[in-house]
């Protein structure tokens, strides 16, 4: 298991811890269209963590609505894991054509 250090240093952005409530659209494992209400609480400009109800499959693609601005960008999930709360699960999510401001947040390492 790599070190929070190299973790930190392998990271090509920074986080920034944040609640924005989005919206999940892909397709369950039989086709059918999936859409879920979820909540984005950490991001970066190449990713995001997001909490919700459904448990996608490990590098699918996923279409996430940011519930603030409306707008749409498309994720692959890197990492699904189960909360303490069995029905959420915590999804990593990397962004697939990254975009400046898809947050609306000022990053930490973004010159003012």
């Amino acid at each position: 298991m790599a070190s929070a250090r190299a973790m930190i240093e392998r990271r090509r952005s920074s986080r920034v811890l944040i609640r924005i409530p989005v919206q999940l659209f892909t397709n369950d494992i039989h086709g059918e269209p999936v859409d879920r209400l979820a909540e984005a609480i950490a991001v970066s400009r190449n990713g995001a963590l997001i909490r919700g109800t459904f448990e996608p499959v490990l590098g699918s693609r996923i279409e996430v609505l940011n519930g603030l601005s409306q707008e749409i960008q498309e994720f692959r999930v890197i990492r699904v894991t189960r909360s303490e709360e069995s029905s959420v699960f915590e999804l990593g999510l990397e962004m697939l054509y990254p975009t400046r401001n898809f947050w609306g947040v000022q990053f930490p390492d973004e010159a003012l």
